[in-house]
């Protein structure tokens, strides 16, 4: 990791997990590594011998400046990409420009790109923080928080956001994994529609008919057709499996006062090639602000909040353990 003395690590580290974070760019996350061997399922917490390097439950950061080469990064105040220049709300036009190069739609908000404080910090918690004030000319004002804190067979992650500008906006959340694939790993995750997309990446139509090999609820291959797509109707549970070491990682997305859970959606980026593939839990479609509804968005006040609370968890089959 090159980068370590621009944008140190934190790690939080219980002896048998470590997850590394970078506050300094974007709030992302370093690194998420399995130090010993899981023995248990998911809630019994045993281990068993030390792995000869550490399992990598998310893709490590390479050690370059670009959030797309970290583990993790947060999405807010809104998830993937918006069109037209910008949205209007109550009658004002609030102007939005392309914020990554080579993308002609801003895209993933502002948090990422900005530097997070840490607030508190022990052996197996953080809290860090982002005050962001009208960033590039966004019309956004607004404080976030996130928390990571170890627990036996897993971490909880909370994104928290606070609107604390005097004019009412919408609001979305998310979080951008990256997880690493083998040909024989596998995802699953209860959706009943998807978003079919433009030539530009923006949505067309929605859809409940899904290609044969993106049937998530009957767990598909990580490697197969291109999908680049946002999942609807999405339970908010989901689950990786990498059976060539029998280890899985779940995902589970809590219940919030701020959304139905018709409105979870699951964001899956599955390139044709490469060593990696994305399952983005976010609480809204692609460019929302634009469709029927706003489904998935907030509408927040001045001192309003919207929480986003991710649990994951790992563990083994018992036949490989």
């Amino acid at each position: 990791m090159s980068n370590t003395s621009r944008h140190p690590v934190h790690w939080l580290d219980d002896g048998q997990q470590r997850l590394g974070l970078l506050p300094s760019l974007g709030g992302s996350v370093a690194a998420w590594q399995l130090l010993r061997r899981p023995t248990g399922a998911t809630g019994e917490a045993t281990f068993g011998q030390m792995f000869d390097a550490p399992f990598q439950l998310w893709r490590p950061w390479s050690g370059e400046e670009d959030l797309f080469s970290t583990a993790s990064f947060p999405l807010v105040p809104w998830s993937n990409r918006i069109s037209a220049g910008g949205f209007e709300q109550d009658g004002v036009f609030h102007a939005l420009h392309p914020n990554r190069k080579g993308e002609p739609f801003p895209i993933h908000g502002e948090g990422w790109l900005q530097p997070w404080q840490v607030i508190s910090a022990s052996e197996h918690k953080i809290d860090i923080r982002l005050q962001s004030h009208a960033f590039l000319g966004s019309p956004y004002s607004f404080k976030a928080t996130q928390r990571f804190a170890l627990k036996p067979d897993g971490i909880d992650q909370t994104l928290t956001v606070v609107h604390t500008g005097t004019q009412a906006l919408p609001y979305g959340l998310g979080q951008h994994p990256w997880l690493l694939r083998t040909p024989t790993t596998r995802m699953q995750a209860l959706v009943s529609g998807v978003w079919l997309n433009r030539a530009d990446g923006m949505p067309l139509e929605h859809t409940k008919r899904f290609k044969r090999d993106w049937d998530m609820s009957n767990s598909v291959s990580a490697t197969g057709s291109p999908i680049d797509n946002v999942f609807t109707g999405w339970s908010g549970a989901a689950r990786i499996h990498w059976p060539d070491t029998g280890i899985y990682l779940t995902l589970d997305v809590s219940p919030s006062a701020e959304a139905n859970s018709n409105e979870h959606c699951l964001i899956v980026y599955r390139p044709a090639a490469g060593l990696c593939f994305c399952m983005e839990p976010v609480t809204h479609p692609i460019d929302a602000v634009h469709l029927p509804g706003r489904p998935g968005l907030k509408t927040l006040r001045q001192g309003e909040s919207i929480s986003l609370h991710l649990r994951w968890r790992f563990g083994v089959h018992r036949d490989s353990a």
